[in-house]
């Protein structure tokens, strides 16, 4: 197939390219910063702002996909 043939040219240059890289040790990294997390809170809610970008038809009705996602 072509694509099988593509991937193979991709992967055999890539392969090509990558022993251009020195080998090198690894590095490790001390962060001071693991596990950071933030308080939850609330944003501000605009429904102003949500609405504008809502799709509506000449009536002011919002429209809405429904279960556009449930295959």
């Amino acid at each position: 197939m072509k694509i099988e043939k593509e991937a193979e040219k991709i992967l055999k240059s890539f392969s090509e390219a990558l022993k251009d890289i020195p080998e090198l040790e690894e590095t490790h990294y001390m962060v001071d910063n693991v596990n950071l997390s933030r308080e939850d809170v609330a944003e501000e809610k605009n429904p102003e702002k949500i609405l504008r970008n809502a799709h509506t038809d000449e009536e002011g009705n919002i429209i809405a996909d429904k279960a556009k996602w449930v295959r």
